[in-house]
């Protein structure tokens, strides 16, 4: 089959099997099979998924935002800086292995006596009924005594019965909006299973028609991580939708066994819990795209299968733009504007606060998620996963801002940080580091990023990655046909090349910082953050000029915030580490440079920084175990093996050689090529120190047990190497006053003979 190309403008993606590769957005090409749910085992909800609903035990139902768009951001949030597609693998993205679950058979998972709990029977209209009384145990059917609304907690159908030409095998769960059911679809095939799901029942026959084809639109929605709805069928004045059956255990469920299994709270990994949040994200994305919102996502509504993860709860999903009408959710998952009185409706922005929150239920033995921190992530130090993986706990932490604009822009950003944090996950489990291409940064800027004694190899736009332009700006084109000219120039080539925008002010501010125009490029970056106030990259600016004026306390602080709006990304945290590190805060600075340097070896500047801190500290094991982290792969590699012979065999403030550290330090040095450049230079510094450290001079007592540059450790044989190396260097020395002095010292370090 030829490689089909995605026909999104931007988009690197191909389709397979119907789908991009990329955004998990649905294409039709001639070659493309049919999309998911056409005629494979179906889906819902089993054995116990509850559904969206308006009950107060699995959800709840709320008037919809009153504003101009249910669906819009209060305050109109700019969206530029959040695109990006997410990059749809396959469970756990290839970084973590995933287990596979055992499918069971689907009539195994239906209801021998099915009953809902009194606690969780409430009347259309949110009222308590059906609760025991005197002794007596309550009403499974009757009426409310507050709205005398009617109510049921029977199944309206039974095994056996017909309904739209499917066969009814039983009843799976109740949810909020009615019972579940399993049922075959004969006129396929007899294990062609479907789920039935009710909706509420309006009473009003016109009321029940209008809301089925009010829902009709649902029909619609085809993508490969949702379950398929095929139609709608009505009886006895109550509607159903019927949808795939989805085989698999819903991730409440996973939980709920883990439970019973440990005998107490036993939450997710966390490359498990973030593996599954990854590959749904995509739907949310082809949701937003169609002008749809879920609404209602919480581990009940995750179904997970063999190697896959479906959402299989579409009750509460409705337009973006819908007026009026109720709007599910469910206690302790929902946003805050949502829940509150005179709040948004529901929004991206609201959906994406529902991933967040049961992401934060899947990794964390979450007590107090409807009461103290019904809208709040807890503390790092009451949860070790969060303390582990700082990265993690901010993306909670952004995920579920109070404020709507303070959380992620977009399914796709939130894919990329996801991404990110599930990278130095997965580093950590398996002590593998993988290596990829960030959205928002370019690569490694510096293969030291400074020298051993910590002064900086270069202003930090140098040394630190650098911004990438968002490659869906207008003036993207533009910008990346720039010549490379002084900042006065550029500016004019802009206004007559007619484009601005924050990419374009962006670029403007780059060019001022390195021409060290700082009050120009903070004027510039005034207008960006005027413009979009939550346009984290104007601080990552900011930042370096704080680096470049010396103030590494505003640096560590700007450092943090691009941190804490970008936790998936290592750029921000290689430059608060280096921050860190000039304010004093070495412990810090050490923590971030391990995190980056385990997630991706290319990054070697975080190799050196750990290296020289942990040499500052007097830890020469921690130090060459850092150096050791650059492969040999790496442009940096001869580097990293020179600073590692220099770290084992001289005195450093790591502390004075011993026999087995000058004996490791030659092995280092014999390993590197012969042409290696920097071995002259290395081999003159380890004769030095070795002779340095020889007895009466330092610790070492002479013999023949350990060699450098082939030389025996005894001062004359030492002194012999010595003499060679500078007379080697003086031969290709570039000038004479150079060779002359590289001839004087091998006249002086010569050993004194008779002849």
């Amino acid at each position: 089959m030829p490689v089909i190309a995605c026909p999104e403008p931007g988009c690197p993606g191909v389709i397979e099997d119907g789908y991009c590769t990329e955004t998990g957005l649905a294409h039709s090409t001639p070659d493309a099979s049919a999309p998911a749910g056409g005629g494979s085992a179906g889906g819902g909800s089993a054995g116990g998924g509850s559904a969206s609903g308006g009950s107060a035990g699995s959800g709840s139902a709320s008037p919809a935002g009153s504003g101009p768009s249910g669906g819009s951001s209060r305050s109109g949030r700019s969206r530029r800086s959040g695109t990006g597609s997410g990059r749809r693998r396959g469970l756990g993205g290839g970084l973590v292995e995933i287990p596979e679950i055992a499918v069971p058979d689907p009539s195994s998972r239906l209801l021998t006596s099915p009953s809902v709990p009194e606690s969780r029977r409430f009347c259309p209209n949110g009222h308590q009924v059906g609760r025991a009384r005197g002794g007596r145990p309550g009403r499974t059917v009757g009426f409310c005594g507050e709205c005398q609304a009617p109510f049921s907690f029977v199944p309206a159908l039974k095994a056996g019965d017909t309904l739209g030409g499917y066969e009814i095998a039983g009843a799976l769960a109740h949810g909020g909006q009615g019972w579940i059911y399993l049922a075959r679809d004969r006129s396929v095939a007899d294990d062609f299973w479907v789920v039935l799901k009710g909706l509420l029942d309006e009473g009003d026959p016109d009321a029940r028609a209008a809301a089925i084809a009010e829902r009709r639109f649902l029909a619609t929605v085809d993508h490969p991580a949702i379950v398929k709805i095929f139609t709608f069928v009505e009886d006895g004045g109550t509607g159903y939708i019927v949808m795939e059956h989805v085989g698999g255990t819903s991730l409440r469920d996973v939980l709920k066994e883990r439970r019973a299994a440990a005998g107490r709270t036993d939450p997710l990994p966390a490359q498990l819990a973030i593996s599954y949040i990854l590959a749904i994200l995509p739907a949310f994305t082809y949701l937003h795209r169609t002008g749809l919102v879920f609404c209602d996502l919480k581990p009940d509504n995750m179904m997970l299968g063999r190697d896959t993860v479906r959402l299989i709860d579409l009750g509460a999903v409705r337009h973006l733009d819908q007026q009026g009408g109720a709007s599910y959710h469910t206690p302790g998952y929902a946003a805050p504007e949502i829940v509150e009185a005179g709040g948004a409706g529901p929004s991206i922005a609201s959906d994406l606060y529902t991933v967040g929150r049961t992401l934060a239920a899947l990794l964390l033995n979450f007590r107090g998620n409807t009461t103290t921190y019904r809208y709040s992530i807890p503390p790092p130090a009451d949860h070790p996963v969060l303390s582990r993986y700082d990265s993690l706990y901010r993306f909670l932490v952004r995920a579920t801002a109070r404020d709507p604009d303070e959380r992620f822009a977009s399914a796709e950003e939130m894919h990329d940080e996801l991404e990110g944090v599930l990278r130095e996950v997965a580093a950590d489990v398996t002590g593998k580091p993988s290596r990829w291409t960030s959205r928002r940064f370019t690569a490694d800027a510096h293969p030291t990023g400074r020298s051993p004694d910590g002064a900086p190899a270069g202003p930090p736009w140098v040394v630190l990655p650098g911004l990438l332009v968002n490659d869906a700006d207008p003036a993207a084109g533009a910008l990346a046909r720039l010549p490379a000219v002084d900042p006065d120039e550029l500016e004019s080539l802009l206004a007559a090349a007619g484009v601005e925008g924050v990419e374009v002010r962006l670029r403007l501010a780059r060019a001022q910082l390195e021409a060290g125009r700082f009050a120009r490029a903070r004027e510039l970056l005034d207008a960006v953050e005027a413009e979009d106030p939550w346009e984290w990259r104007a601080a990552y600016y900011r930042g370096l000029i704080s680096l470049a004026q010396g103030d590494a306390g505003a640096a560590r602080d700007l450092f943090d915030q691009v941190y804490g709006q970008a936790p998936g990304e290592l750029a921000p945290k290689l430059a608060l580490a280096y921050a860190a590190e000039d304010a004093g805060d070495p412990a810090l600075a050490e923590r971030l440079h391990t995190v980056v340097a385990s997630t991706d070896d290319t990054i070697t500047s975080a190799a050196f920084g750990l290296a020289r801190l942990r040499a500052a500290a007097g830890d020469r094991a921690g130090a060459a175990a850092a150096y050791r982290r650059v492969t040999p792969a790496s442009p940096a590699y001869e580097q990293a093996q020179a600073a590692l012979a220099r770290l084992l065999g001289t005195r450093t403030a790591a502390g004075t050689p011993s026999r087995d550290d000058v004996a490791a330090a030659a092995g280092v040095l014999d390993a590197l090529p012969t042409q290696a450049p920097s071995r002259p230079a290395l081999t003159r510094d380890l004769l030095t120190a070795a002779l340095d450290l020889l007895e009466p001079r330092g610790p070492l007592r002479p013999g023949d047990d350990v060699h450098v540059a082939g030389r025996p450790l005894r001062d004359a044989d030492l002194r012999l190497g010595l003499e060679e190396v500078y007379r080697r260097m003086a031969r290709q020395a570039a000038t004479d006053t150079e060779r002359h002095r590289l001839v004087d010292q091998a006249n002086q370090i010569r050993p004194w003979t008779f002849r």
